[in-house]
Formats: structure tokens, C-alpha cells, sequence
């Protein structure tokens, strides 16, 4: 089956070019960092906190997440309940980068993410795919961009929602988040050996998603 694994840093816009990307190259898209944010959205609605790695454990064992698509939309599903609407915010963010730390959240989540690559020829992205969910898919992608631009792109984004933020501290929230992402004792943010390095800093989405298309199509 032929996969595309994409990762990187928060903020490096991997979501949308995934989208857009699957979308040129009839792929089907998988956001994983959405089952991870619905699982984080679940924890908070119960009241629990990041730290309390037991209580998180103990949690997730009843939750069933799953994925729908409707027109081409990735629809994450909690428990019946579609929560797409919820799982976007700063606060989901910040305890999805906490609690992905533990082993029990990734070991119950690469597993669906796995069973989802063997059905079917997928796009998937996020901060370990080429390096442990899709370690033999045949194009793997490290997408990324300077901590200040990630944050200006979000700032950009919160103020175009009506949000007040400031952009200092999200630049600082970003930094933090990539600390723990790439420090993590369960599988760590990095490069993959055969990934290809793909900085954004200074590209459009435009060329973004074109030279992404190059790689797939001079690997298929």
C-alpha cells in the first residue's frame, strides 16, 4: 500500500498541506494529531489534568475514536459525538503535547493509525509517522519552519477567528511545545534517516504543496 508520512514541529502548517496534497495526488488524508486532540478534549472534559498520568491510563481505555469523511472532510468521531468543532483550541493543543508523552495514549493510537495505512493508500501526518507509525512507507516528508514564523501564521489564524492573543506568547507556547515534543522518552520528534527536509519559512502554500507533489509523483 502506498503511504506518505509526513512530520513536524507544531505550527509548520502540516495539516493543511497534508489536505491539500491528498486532495492533488488522490490520497486519502489522516490527521493524527486530531485522535490525539480528541483524546486530550475527553481528559478535559473529565476534569483531569495533564500530570495525572493514571487517571489519563485509566481514561482512555473506554474511549473509541474513529474517523469518517464526509465530501473529503475528515470528521473525528468521540464516543459517537463528532468533535471537530472542539479539539482546535490552545487549551486541547497544549494537554494533546502533554499527554502524548505517555506510553499508553500512543501505544492505543498508533495501533488505529496503523489499521488505517493497511486499507488504504493515505497521507498521513504528524509529530512520529515516518519514524514509528509508517516507518516503511515509501515517501516520508519533514515539514517545517522558524518558531516565529509558525507563530505568526497562528497568530494570524486565532485573529482571524475574532480571538485576542498575543504573539509573543504564542511563539513561547511553540518553543515549549517543540521541547517536549522532540524530548519525549516515547518516540521523539525528529527527522526520519529518509525523510526529506522541507522548510517553509520562506514558501507559500502554493509551492509547498508542489514540491511535496514532486517528491510523491518521482517516488509512486
Amino acid at each position: 500500500m502506498f503511504n506518505v508520512a509526513i512530520d513536524g514541529p507544531a505550527g509548520a502548517g502540516k495539516s493543511t498541506i497534508a489536505k491539500m496534497v491528498a486532495k492533488k495526488m488522490n490520497l486519502i488524508y489522516v490527521d493524527t494529531g486530531s485522535m490525539y486532540r480528541a483524546m486530550a478534549l475527553a481528559c478535559i472534559r473529565q476534569g483531569i489534568k495533564a500530570d495525572e498520568h493514571e487517571k489519563v491510563a485509566e481514561t482512555i481505555k473506554s474511549l473509541n475514536i474513529s474517523l469518517e469523511y464526509e465530501d473529503g472532510v475528515q470528521q473525528v468521531i468521540l464516543n459517537g459525538e463528532n468533535v471537530n468543532a472542539y479539539i482546535r483550541t490552545e487549551e486541547v493543543g497544549n494537554m494533546t503535547s502533554a499527554i502524548a508523552t505517555y506510553p499508553e495514549v500512543r501505544e492505543k493510537l498508533v495501533a488505529m493509525q496503523q489499521a488505517i495505512a493497511k486499507e488504504k493508500e493515505v497521507i498521513m501526518d504528524g509529530r512520529d509517522i515516518g519514524t514509528c507509525v509508517l516507518k516503511d512507507a515509501p515517501v516520508k516528508i519533514y515539514l517545517t519552519a522558524a518558531a516565529r514564523t509558525r507563530a505568526e501564521r497562528r497568530y494570524l489564524e486565532l485573529k482571524e477567528k475574532g480571538q485576542e492573543c498575543d504573539i509573543d506568547t504564542i511563539e513561547k507556547d511553540i518553543i515549549d511545545r517543540d521541547y517536549r515534543d522532540m524530548h519525549r522518552e516515547i518516540s521523539p520528534l525528529k527527522q526520519a534517516e529518509d525523510a526529506i527536509l522541507v522548510d517553509s519559512s520562506n514558501m507559500t502554500i502554493e509551492q509547498v504543496v508542489e514540491a511535496i507533489s514532486d517528491i510523491i509523483k518521482r517516488n509512486r
